[in-house]
């Protein structure tokens, strides 16, 4: 075999199985979004990804290996939807508007993934390395709210509760719209924002 056939091969094989690695997380996230965590076994998430069960073992220890890896995944992605044309050099208010403002962008365009995300951090599988990996992927943001603390920009308070209510109020936002309860209005999201801002700033 020719080096550049083996390379090829090397290549289409690696590519291959990232494909059924994206297919077993996608088959995960449409069952748990409609079945609940418990509800859903490998074997249903192997027959809906269209691989065998032994397929899904080689790439997790197990559902509960499988469960956190999908969680930091999708914790990766939105992070890079959050800081997409990040830029440390502008005013505090418009980096902190910018990120909030990709951030509903994000979870809008990606519902399936955002619920998932939302059901599997309130339960006991998630690991607490995982989430403290998912918290690391937004550290310019942590760093963001150090930065406005030391400029009395911020409210002089824990940084993990400027995180928390950075988020939650346009969390549940989209939750609203997503259970039909609300439509969706961007000037009410640019409001929210506006709101989220003059609640954390001192």
């Amino acid at each position: 075999m020719t080096l550049i056939k083996r390379l090829f091969n090397i290549m289409y094989m690696r590519h291959k199985d990232e494909n059924k690695r994206e297919r077993i997380f996608n088959a995960a996230i449409q069952l748990i979004n409609e079945y609940g965590l418990s509800e859903t076994s490998m074997s249903k998430i192997a027959k809906k990804a269209n691989v065998s069960a032994s397929t899904i073992y080689v790439y997790f220890e197990n559902k509960e290996d499988m469960l956190n890896k999908l969680y930091v995944s999708i914790k990766k992605d939105m992070s890079l939807a959050v800081f997409h044309n990040y830029d440390e050099s502008i005013t505090i208010q418009s980096a902190f508007e910018h990120a909030l403002k990709n951030f509903s962008d994000f979870i809008l365009s990606h519902k399936d993934e955002f619920l998932f995300a939302e059901q599997f951090s309130n339960s006991p599988l998630l690991h607490k390395l995982s989430l403290m990996e998912g918290a690391s992927l937004f550290e310019p943001l942590f760093k963001l709210y150090e930065k406005g603390k030391s400029e009395r920009v911020f409210k002089q308070v824990d940084t993990s509760l400027l995180h928390m209510f950075t988020f939650n109020p346009t969390m549940q936002y989209v939750k609203e719209v997503f259970g039909g309860r609300i439509e969706l209005e961007q000037d009410r999201l640019d409001e929210l924002v506006q709101m989220t801002w003059d609640a954390i700033k001192a």
